[in-house]
């Protein structure tokens, strides 16, 4: 039996003290937070394995994660590990969490890519993937659940390839045997570079065992493959394979770190997390070819050279602690109440899941959390000059989903604003605003999901209970016909009274040119003092037409009037500019306008069809489709939409794109809109005045 804590790793790095940053991302239910639980057991970070399914895991310990079994923040756990200090970032794994994810890829020194062995599921991988490639980031990927995989791990490869633009290294093949029922279990694997083979424990270390016979021929067929890849990058490597020499172990395992640090590989693991098979094995390869801090920040061209530089990838507010901003420190060291930049850190804590440690000090490549420094945000990085952006810290995606919000308690609406601050300080790709056509308060996110889960922190952690209803659409009214008006407005009530006489004509103007007020006043009717406040109650009045809405595209001239010397003031002529409106547009055959998006919806090739039938199906107008920019396999679909359509269509999209699909938009044109769906909004419109 081999130990992997007594194991000599020829050319690695092993035991040199150099701290590293590991990301475990992947799809939803790929069993990232399983495999988590066993890498800290394996190193002995916890005493005892916690289960998922009981809740008892260190990962997705947020009330909000537990209520829905599935991972919505990061988990982080720092370890030390013979000589190693290392920390693991449990990244969430559905896309509407997604901004999380790449904010721990963009730290990290290396990702582990965690997939279930089921090739129909690899397309899942591709927003993830395009990310870590485009960054350069070495990535390791690790086929979980292999003891209960049906499809072959060559099948898996040939999956995994079409989606990947690095070239694939498989390390291992499983040793398999049949069960009762006619199938098959995996029971090990054997190790394509050190030719051994070993058998999987239900806890522990695996045991080395006789190679089987029957796993020769396989094996030597998936040894020649990978040798061949890194051949492709070794010229000694290609000559001994062209003269069938058998290389030697130090020049594969040199080829295999040198291959990955640079990102031209991507080695291929197997394994099953919740049951600490092929952990070790990921440990070993992590601690051989992950490059360290130094190595990263020069990838990203950010300074090592000693002097302090932290960068912000994690806000977090908490109640005791206050504001945390989760950073890793890239140059020089840091300790309690120093001052960088201006800057003083009130304390330094090293986060292990829900857990807080407070230390002292921290150094270059540390993951750690400074407390209550209220400017430093994430994708800021903190150093000697201050604090300033991080040029290339992503961005957060558009939102796709929004909700109306309205405190429950009418008092808690002060309350509400700041929570609101804090849950978008903590997840950027959130985001809320008043929108001033509807007057709702809108929190828009990635999705539905994404946005139940901020509902929840606002009950669970900010006592702000809220009710939640689908946005309305900021609808508009226009005009068919003009109109000429005349309109009094007298009250006398003892002393000075109040005078107004106008006459108006309106008539429509094309779609998009909005409201034109013109002074045709001659002979001055109307003082020029007074003719400012026709239009501003011309301009009132517009805000709610006759069917409920914003009027839009129409001109209104003021062509005569009487005025009275003493009664007469700006606030009698803003009524009669009113009492005017209201008589006249009912006469001018109003009629109700819908906002129409440009819609550009991406998603896998495959599912371009699906995605085009979805658009026709909500009345959208399809204008083509394209290969999206930049992504293999990926079409975009563009069309016209009416707004009203869009409100919830991320949900369907998804669910015809295994999850990881995606739209933007962009105003288009307003278009008239008739018959009883126009009605039904009128009417809606006429019971929220009532």
């Amino acid at each position: 039996m081999t130990d992997l804590r007594t194991d000599t790793i020829t050319g690695g790095r092993a035991g040199s003290g150099a701290h590293r940053v590991v990301a475990l991302c992947g799809p939803y239910l790929s069993g990232k937070t399983s495999l988590l639980e066993s890498l800290l057991f394996a190193t002995g970070a916890i005493g005892r394995r916690g289960s998922t399914r009981a809740g008892t895991s260190l990962g997705d310990g947020a009330v909000e994660a537990r209520k829905r079994s599935m991972g919505t923040e990061l988990n982080i756990a720092s370890v030390d590990y013979l000589g190693d200090q290392w920390t693991f970032i449990d990244a969430p794994g559905s896309i509407e969490f997604q901004h999380d994810a790449f904010a721990a890829l963009t730290v990290c020194d290396t990702a582990v890519v965690v997939c279930e062995p089921s090739p129909e599921r690899v397309a899942a991988l591709a927003p993830l993937l395009k990310f870590i490639e485009d960054r350069h980031i070495p990535h390791v990927f690790f086929i979980n659940k292999i003891d209960s995989a049906e499809a072959r791990v060559r099948d898996m490869l040939a999956a995994l390839q079409t989606v990947s633009t690095r070239k694939l290294v498989l390390r291992q093949v499983p040793i398999r045997r049949p069960t009762a029922d006619g199938g098959e279990e995996c029971i090990g694997y054997v190790d394509l570079v050190s030719e051994r083979a070993y058998r999987y424990r239900s806890s522990g270390a695996s045991d080395l065992i006789e190679m089987p016979a029957e796993i020769l021929p396989r094996e030597a067929e998936a040894r020649r493959e990978m040798l061949e890849t890194l051949s492709e990058f070794d010229d000694i490597l290609l000559e001994q394979l062209i003269e069938d020499v058998a290389p030697e172990k130090s020049l594969i395992y040199r080829d295999m770190h040198e291959e990955f640090g640079a990102d031209r590989i991507s080695p291929v693991l197997l394994g099953a997390g919740d049951r600490e098979n092929g952990v070790r094995r990921l440990l070993k390869a992590l601690r051989h070819d992950a490059p360290v801090a130094a190595v990263t920040a020069k990838r990203r061209s950010l300074p090592s050279n000693g002097v302090v530089m932290a960068e912000c990838f994690k806000v977090l507010h908490q109640a005791h602690a206050g504001k945390l901003s989760l950073c890793r420190i890239w140059s020089g060291a840091v300790s309690d109440g120093q001052s960088v930049g201006g800057q003083r850190i009130g304390s330094l804590y090293r986060p292990f899941g829900q857990r807080l440690d407070k230390i002292t000090t921290a150094k270059a490549g540390e993951i750690v959390a400074f407390a209550k420094i209220e400017t430093l945000a994430s994708g800021h990085a903190l150093s000697a000059s201050g604090i300033a952006p991080a040029s290339d810290f992503p961005k957060a995606d558009p939102s796709v989903f929004s909700l109306a919000l309205r405190a429950r308690n009418r008092n808690d609406e002060v309350k509400l604003s700041g929570a609101l601050q804090k849950i978008v300080e903590e997840d950027p790709s959130l985001s809320f605003q008043v929108r001033a056509e509807t007057h709702e308060l809108l929190l828009r996110g990635q999705g539905e999901m994404h946005l139940k889960v901020a509902v929840d922190k606002l009950a669970g952690r900010y006592n702000v209970a809220v009710d939640t209803e689908a946005p309305r659409v900021a609808y508009r009214e226009t005009i068919q016909a003009g109109a000429t008006q005349h309109a009094r407005y007298k009250r006398q009530t003892g002393g000075h009274g109040q005078f107004a006489d106008i006459k108006i004509e309106i008539r429509p103007l094309p779609r998009g040119a909005g409201f034109r007020f013109v002074d045709k006043i001659v002979g001055g009717v109307v003082p020029r003092n007074f003719i400012p406040a026709v239009e501003e109650g011309l301009i009132d009045y517009l805000k709610e037409g006759p069917l409920g809405q914003q009027v839009v595209d129409l001109e209104v001239a003021l062509v005569d009037g009487q005025y009275h010397s003493v009664d007469s003031s700006e606030m009698s002529f803003k009524m009669a500019a009113r009492i005017a409106m209201s008589e006249a547009m009912p006469r001018c055959k109003p009629v109700l306008l819908e906002p129409i998006l440009k819609v550009t919806v991406a998603g896998p090739s495959d599912s371009t069809s699906r995605l085009q039938r979805l658009i026709t199906g909500r009345r959208g107008q399809l204008l083509g489709y394209d290969a999206r920019p930049g992504w293999i396999g990926w079409d975009e679909v563009s069309a016209l939409m009416p707004e009203a359509e869009v409100a919830d269509m991320i949900v369907e999209i998804r669910s015809v794109t295994q999850g990881i699909g995606t739209f933007r938009t962009e105003f288009d044109h307003l278009q008239e809109l008739v018959g009883r769906t126009a009605d039904r909004i009128v009417e809606e419109a006429k019971k929220r005045a009532a």
